[in-house]
């Protein structure tokens, strides 16, 4: 499995926005976000703070930024200005390993994207066994390092080793056995050896789900995850978020399902042109809507 690539050095923020002080108690936090895709301004200084255990539902016309905003929280999209912190780390910064930041947060796709030359297990399992051996080797060469040294140091100052406790074949069946557990909590653990390009919809979304879930991410993010699903299918996706969501999951999702994020969400965005134009709770923002474009958007939604 092929790692993301690493910042591009235009990612680098030299003559940019300051970057200011971020809140310790924010899990996400975007500072004067700004994305551009040449001269069309797609994300206008952009300034929130997500905590742990928040539900955000982001609701917009098409074409108002939503999901832009939401690829920027774990920079699949480089900002253009302004910063984005997640547990305290700017993403935005050279110096971090974005890599390593990505493990902790769930991306849901509108298309699934599973891989169907794999079967459901191996899509699963792929990435915890991929990233479990690159922990094994990074501490394998780590150790290998220091046995080097300390043989030049003496005995009160060698090093101790990195505690090994794993190895190849238990990482694989530790894989293994949390995704037939996520499977099985889902309905889904006979389709373990049967390919995506086989399954509903419905299915392919649950188990991209479970495949996020296999990470243990700190936030999972939706990028309108029933969009692509029949109307019949939308339920039983929605039904394994809101599950998700009351067993205290932080989460961001981008949706037009307008009753799931009035009953799920415990707070909602309002985006149009680049901007959040509104936020509140769901009973504020669906009944009591201030801004003249959100009465607008829903009067024709509702």
């Amino acid at each position: 499995m092929k790692e993301s690539k690493k910042h591009s050095p235009k990612f680098l923020k030299t003559e940019k926005t300051p970057v200011e002080p971020f809140d310790p108690e924010a899990l996400i936090e975007v500072q004067h976000l700004s994305k551009k895709y040449g001269s069309l301004l797609v994300l206008d200084d952009i300034s929130e703070k997500i905590k742990s255990g928040e539900k955000i539902a982001i609701i917009g016309p098409s074409g108002s930024g939503k999901s832009t905003f939401l690829r920027c929280l774990n920079v699949l999209e480089d900002p253009t200005d302004g910063y984005v912190f997640f547990e305290g780390n700017n993403l935005c910064d050279l110096k971090v390993d974005i890599n390593l930041q990505r493990r902790r947060m769930g991306m849901v796709f509108q298309q699934f994207n599973l891989f169907n030359n794999m079967n459901v297990l191996k899509n699963i399992t792929l990435a915890p066994v991929h990233m479990g051996m690159q922990d094994l080797r990074k501490a394998k060469r780590k150790n290998a390092l220091t046995r080097f040294l300390n043989l030049f140091r003496s005995e009160e100052k060698k090093k101790e080793l990195v505690p090994i406790e794993t190895n190849k074949k238990q990482i694989q069946e530790q894989a293994k056995e949390n995704a037939m557990r996520l499977l099985t909590r889902i309905g889904l653990a006979d389709k373990a050896n049967v390919y995506p390009s086989t399954l509903s919809g419905g299915q392919r979304q649950r188990i991209a789900i479970v495949r996020a879930l296999a990470m243990n991410p700190k936030v999972m993010l939706f990028d309108e995850p029933t969009s692509a699903l029949d109307p019949e299918m939308v339920g039983e996706v929605l039904q394994l978020i809101k599950e998700l969501a009351d067993e205290g999951m932080t989460m961001v999702i981008v949706t037009h399902e307008m009753g799931f994020a009035r009953e799920v969400a415990t707070r909602v965005f309002f985006m149009d042109g680049g901007k959040i134009q509104e936020q509140g709770p769901p009973a504020q923002i669906f009944g009591s809507p201030q801004n003249p474009r959100l009465k607008d958007f829903l009067s024709k939604v509702l």
